[in-house]
Order: structure tokens, then C-alpha cells, then sequence
């Protein structure tokens, strides 16, 4: 009979676990387990194999991994896969041994051949030593270091005589969703306006007009609109900021020429992709620096010139803020609360007084290293972290995305 016991022992214990696995008690958000009967990570409802108790145990909000005491997560991207999303789904550049995801047509690492699921580049790529190791990524401690020196090169941003702002009333996140307006005064008290006739403001402020705000209406550009993408292009590259992000990526091996560097953030940020039902109606920069209507909210809009300029013109009702950096000089960050002609916005994040080539190359940065993740960087000595996301839907290139949002989820506490 003793003997017996062990084996029981060890029936139970199998029992217990693949009992564990027929449940999402402390697996919620979890990566793909082939091994378990049924799945708990955020694409389960999407594939139809979420385990019982998942819509019970996993859609309740949760404490985020990462530091975000101002802002969460844009609707739209919430069921963004958070992988290393731009590179090319049938390639494994920059995915050597990664570990397993099945939302990946093929894999890129060395459990997997066994499968016959490798990607047709795994051996010349991750059979040796080259650019496709993680351990060649860029690291935390590189992006904080290239974030400070890209910060420290951004000559054109505002000095603190050229803006006042009237910040007024500060809320706390559970307010952002009362849809109240606590501050009777606009944000900006006064801009130099002269900041707007710097080469890459004049181009950036050129751009904000091409795009019809609602999603689901088709964009159509000008042979004129179309310039003003390149001429926006040609600017941001003569400054200091963009020449120290293409150095540091063209020492990372990302980009081989400045011309290769440029095509990639034409189609990154100013390709379009149909975020709507019919019709290519979007696109990264539209998002992110001019704003979207979506379902009847506003989406994106993280800039401080557009929103000054709408505030300007009537269109645009600061309400609140959630959250003020700690920088005593410009760029700043502030997480805002305003209607924008009728449309709310929860909570948007923006720099304050930041030169357009500075977003354009932090965003960028994040981008390209931390694709679809919290891309940690450090300016001024403060941390900051800035999450993107890729647009899943359509691919330029060989297999490359588009840029669906940016924008900052924290600094310090």
C-alpha cells in the first residue's frame, strides 16, 4: 500500500496542474501555452479559445506591469499584440530566439525546427552570430543615453519666456471620465508665435490641415500635400535632433543610408492604412499629431502646437489635467483633459514646448526599438516612457507597419 502512495501522489499533483491549466486563476495575460487546454492571454477571445473563467478572472482592470500613473492604453490598441512588431512576419530578422507566439506565421527558434514551422531566413539569420540576436537589440541603457543626447540637441524648442501656460485645476484618474470642465481660462495664456516661423515648425504647422479628422472618410492628397511631406521631411533632417537619431541607428545596423532612414519614416508615419470600414482613411502622423475621430471620441491628438492652434481658433475646450511633469523648463508633459468641437478626450498626453523634429525622433526611436512595448527613456535625468503601437492590419515593404499611435504613458511618480 505504501508504495501505492507516491503514485497517487503524483496522480493528484497531475490532476491539481492540468487542472490549472483548464482554468485562468493566475494566468491572466499570459503567453500562449500549447500545452494548456485553453488560453488566457488578451487575443483568446479574438481566437476562441479563452478558458471559462476568463472573462470572470481576466477583464477586470488589473495593475499594469509598467508605471503609468496618468494614462492608459489608447481603446483602439488595446488588443494590440505587444511583440517586436516591425519586422517582417515571415522573417526572423531581429526575432532570434524569441520565445513562442502563435499569432506569428513562422518561428525563430532553435525548439522549433523539430515543427517544420521555422522561418524560411532562421538558419542564415540565427545560425550564427549577426543583427538578429536579442542580445544585439538595443538596450535600456542605449536608448536612455541616445534619449538624452536627442534631448540636449533640440535647439528649436521653447524657452520658458515663449510660453505661459495656465495649467488650473488638477484631477485625479477616476475624474478623467466625468466629462466636466474645471477650468474656466484656456491652458495657453500666451505662445511666441515666432517659434512657428523655424523651418521645421512652418513645415510641421503645413502638415495639420491635410487630414479629415473623422476615420472611415478617405484620405486623398494634393500633388501639393504630398510635397509638404517631403518638404516636412527635408527640414526635420538639417537639425541636430534627427542627424543624432539616424547616427545612433545607423550604428545599431538598422539603416544602411540616410535615404533608406528617410523612405522608412515616409511610410511609417505618413502611409496610409484603412483604420476605418472602406476606404484608406488614416495614417501614424494623422493620428498622433493632428488627431482622429473615432466612435464618437477623440483618438490620438498628442501635440501641443495643434492644440494651442485649435484652442486659438475656439475649436478646442481645455477642461483639466491629470498630470504635470517635473521638468522646470520646456519640453514639459502634461496629461490633459478637453473637448475638441463637440468630442471628448479622456486623457492625452502631449510634450509642452518641444520643437516638432523632438517628437518626431523620440516617437520615432520608440518606434523602430520598442515596437508595440514601454519604450523607457530618460531626459533631462527624469525618466519618461513612451508607448507606440503598430497598425497590425497592412504592411508596407517587406512586411514592415505602419505607426497606429505614440504617445507618453509616464515619467516619475
Amino acid at each position: 500500500m505504501r508504495a501505492c502512495v507516491p503514485l497517487i501522489v503524483a496522480i493528484l499533483c497531475s490532476l491539481a496542474w492540468a487542472g490549472k491549466l483548464e482554468s485562468c486563476a493566475s494566468r491572466c495575460n499570459e503567453k500562449f501555452n500549447r500545452d494548456a487546454a485553453c488560453q488566457c492571454d488578451r487575443q483568446c477571445p479574438r481566437h476562441g479559445d479563452c478558458c471559462e473563467d476568463y472573462e470572470h478572472l481576466c477583464t477586470v482592470q488589473e495593475d499594469p506591469e509598467e508605471p503609468e500613473p496618468f494614462l492608459g492604453l489608447e481603446e483602439e490598441m488595446l488588443e494590440a499584440p505587444a511583440s517586436n512588431l516591425y519586422s517582417a512576419p515571415s522573417s526572423c530578422r531581429d526575432r532570434c530566439h524569441e520565445a513562442f507566439d502563435r499569432h506569428q506565421p513562422c518561428h525563430c527558434n532553435a525548439r522549433f525546427p523539430e515543427f517544420g514551422n521555422c522561418c524560411k531566413d532562421f538558419e542564415s539569420l540565427c545560425g550564427h552570430e549577426g543583427f538578429s540576436y536579442s542580445r544585439d537589440a538595443i538596450t535600456k541603457e542605449e536608448l536612455q543615453s541616445v534619449s538624452e543626447k536627442i534631448y540636449r540637441a533640440d535647439i528649436n524648442k521653447a524657452q520658458k519666456e515663449d510660453i505661459i501656460l495656465n495649467s488650473q485645476n488638477r484631477i485625479s484618474p477616476s475624474e478623467t471620465r466625468d466629462h466636466v470642465d474645471r477650468c474656466p481660462e484656456p491652458l495657453f495664456t500666451y505662445v511666441n508665435e515666432k517659434l512657428f516661423s523655424k523651418p521645421t515648425y512652418a513645415a510641421f504647422i503645413s502638415l495639420l490641415n491635410n487630414y479629415q479628422r473623422a476615420t472611415g472618410r478617405g484620405e486623398h492628397f494634393s500633388a501639393q500635400q504630398l510635397a509638404e511631406q517631403d518638404a516636412f521631411l527635408r527640414e526635420v533632417m538639417k537639425t541636430a535632433v534627427l542627424k543624432e537619431l539616424y547616427g545612433f541607428l545607423r550604428h545599431q545596423n538598422r539603416y544602411s543610408s540616410e535615404q533608406e532612414f528617410v523612405s522608412d519614416l515616409k511610410n511609417m508615419w505618413f502611409g496610409l492604412y484603412l483604420r476605418g470600414n472602406e476606404e484608406e482613411d488614416s495614417s501614424g502622423f494623422e493620428h498622433v499629431f493632428s488627431g482622429e475621430i473615432k466612435k464618437g471620441k477623440v483618438t490620438g491628438f498628442h501635440n501641443w502646437i495643434r492644440f494651442y492652434m485649435q484652442e486659438k481658433e475656439g475649436l478646442l475646450d481645455y477642461y483639466s489635467h491629470v498630470y504635470d511633469g517635473p521638468w522646470d523648463s520646456y519640453p514639459d508633459v502634461l496629461a490633459m483633459q478637453f473637448n475638441w468641437d463637440g468630442y471628448y478626450k479622456e486623457v492625452g498626453s502631449a510634450f509642452i514646448g518641444s520643437s516638432p523634429e523632438f517628437e518626431f525622433a523620440l516617437y520615432s526611436l520608440c518606434f523602430i526599438a520598442r515596437p508595440g512595448k514601454v519604450c523607457q527613456l530618460s531626459l533631462g535625468g527624469y525618466p519618461l516612457a513612451i508607448q507606440t503601437y503598430p497598425w497590425d492590419k497592412s504592411t508596407y515593404g517587406n512586411g514592415k507597419k505602419y505607426i497606429a499611435t505614440a504617445y507618453v504613458v509616464s515619467s516619475t511618480r
